[in-house]
């Protein structure tokens, strides 16, 4: 029986990691490397993929950069293609990729809900479909989509975030379903409020919105994109071969919270 810590190691295995130039997709996937994998990660221009070579430099992390459009199918079956050649296969995908588009739904175009859905949803199904092949011959496999709470709950101005979110939890439970018998394992992460660079501003002392999230989240914090680290090698690695079609919430509590009552 190996030792339990051995079950954590990715050591040998290659990683996907879509669209992790820079932020949560970045962090992930050093926590990945961390545990031993090998990293790939795309980006949509070759200005953002040298961005990202450089980062993971920065951290000491030797990872292999390409220009993919993850919804273009032909771009993805060529990145695929070219990754199995390079490194012999992708025996872990985390489908990371994702835009949001914060608009009120009667203000929408039906292009930028679209938009939205294609990123989000329709490129996860591409990519998947693209590396399930080799999972399949290998008979092993991990993928990760990365859900969201929106996955579960609605908000003012995230219609089409919401409508592709949900969707990609039921698309990680139908992988699981078809794809669980060759031991693939699809699982999705559902981060919470991660404080980025991008969010700062929210986050400043006395706004709202940072008032308004600390007050629903019983870890009273914002989430660090290092929260989603050990999720993510838990969920590739060998020490979740029984857990399919789950979504991971790490998100402080939040979801299981209806919260305080005003005094």
């Amino acid at each position: 029986m190996d030792n339990i810590l051995e079950k954590f190691s990715l050591k040998g295995k290659v990683a996907l990691v879509t669209g992790a130039s820079y932020g949560i997709g970045l962090s992930i996937a050093s926590g990945l490397a961390e545990a031993g994998a090998t990293i790939c990660f795309n980006d949509i221009n070759q200005d953002l993929v040298d961005k990202g070579i450089e980062n993971y430099k920065d951290l000491g992390i030797n990872a292999y950069g390409y220009v993919c459009d993850v919804t273009n199918e032909k771009e993805v079956k060529e990145l695929v293609n070219k990754i199995e050649k390079d490194l012999n296969g992708i025996d872990i995908l985390i489908n990371n990729a994702g835009i949001i588009k914060r608009i009120p739904m009667v203000e929408m175009d039906v292009e930028d809900f679209r938009k939205v859905i294609d990123v989000d949803l329709t490129a996860p199904f591409i990519v998947s479909k693209a590396v399930l092949p080799y999972m399949i011959k290998n008979n092993s496999g991990k993928i990760i989509n990365i859900c969201s709470m929106m996955s579960e709950l609605g908000r003012e101005t995230v219609s089409a975030y919401a409508a592709a979110k949900g969707g990609l939890k039921m698309l990680t439970k139908n992988i699981c379903s078809e794809y669980g018998s060759y031991n693939i394992q699809c699982n999705g992460i559902g981060p919470g409020y991660i404080a980025t660079p991008q969010t700062a501003p929210l986050r400043e002392d006395g706004h709202p919105f940072n008032s308004f999230i600390i007050s629903k989240t019983p870890a009273k914090r914002w989430g660090d994109a290092e929260d989603l680290k050990g999720a993510a090698v838990f969920l590739a690695s060998s020490a979740s071969d029984f857990v399919n079609g789950h979504i991971l919430y790490v998100d402080g509590g939040i979801l299981a919270y209806i919260g305080q009552q005003q005094q």
